[in-house]
């Protein structure tokens, strides 16, 4: 089944939960009822529509992403000792990371100096750690859900923090492919929370994108690093200067 029709068949199935009809749906989409069935059947949902329903049964887009793959039985979050263990080898973790976003093994030993037994030896180990399933010929099959994230507060997220996030910053970002958008606004709770769903769908929409890519050789495609921040905040020289304490709970 193609992912396509796994969050078909999701989207379908959680209605069916909630006791929705395609007449509720058709209402929701202001569609025919006979429109909503052909929708259901073609499963030619556009972005804005898929958004309306899960809206309709309080989620997100990443939501029902997500349900899709505990429905098949794909790792959304890694535990704590496999964490651990990608981040004290520093070769390890970068083959995981190739294999995420598609490399063959052929392509990650031609790029990088890992030779071929010391490649095989990681991938047998990653097997072992339940991230891939090793198939003949070197090919692997992840077990590593598209939409999965990293613990919060864990091994990766320290290690990206105390070793890479300067690097990634460290950039004018005015080159070809380069784009850094700094903003500052007095924001209510409301707007913060519209926003931050906002920031959602556009990880969704990020997510499909590198998907669609995967059937592109891999010459037309780069690593591409995308990095959305948003909290309540005020630069520590403007805070040292203030009569009174700011408030820091939002």
């Amino acid at each position: 089944m193609s992912q396509t029709n796994a969050l078909i068949a999701t989207l379908k199935r959680l209605l069916k939960s909630q006791g929705k009809t395609y007449a509720d749906v058709a209402i929701v989409l202001e569609l025919s009822e006979a429109s909503v069935k052909r929708l259901f059947a073609e499963k030619n949902f556009s972005l804005i529509r898929l958004d309306k329903l899960c809206t309709y049964l309080n989620m997100e887009i990443s939501d029902l992403v997500k349900a899709m793959e505990a429905q098949s039985g794909q790792i959304t979050q890694l535990t704590i000792e496999q964490e651990q263990e990608l981040a004290s080898d520093l070769k390890l973790l970068l083959l995981a990371s190739l294999l995420l976003n598609s490399w063959t093994f052929e392509d990650v030993i031609a790029t990088y100096q890992i030779d071929q037994l010391e490649g095989i030896q990681m991938l047998a180990k990653l097997d072992r750690m339940k991230l891939i399933d090793l198939l003949p010929g070197n090919r692997v099959k992840l077990k590593i859900s598209r939409n999965f994230s990293w613990r919060k507060n864990g091994p990766i997220q320290k290690f990206f923090e105390q070793q890479v996030q300067m690097q990634f910053l460290r950039s004018t970002f005015s080159r070809p492919g380069e784009i850094r958008v700094f903003l500052n606004g007095m924001l209510s709770r409301r707007s913060n929370e519209e926003l931050q769903r906002r920031i959602k769908r556009l990880k969704t929409e990020f997510l499909a994108l590198v998907t669609e890519d995967e059937a592109l050789p891999l010459e037309e495609r780069f690593g591409t690093g995308c990095v959305m921040a948003m909290r309540p905040w005020e630069p520590d020289q403007f805070a040292e200067i203030r009569r009174t304490p700011n408030r820091k709970n939002f």
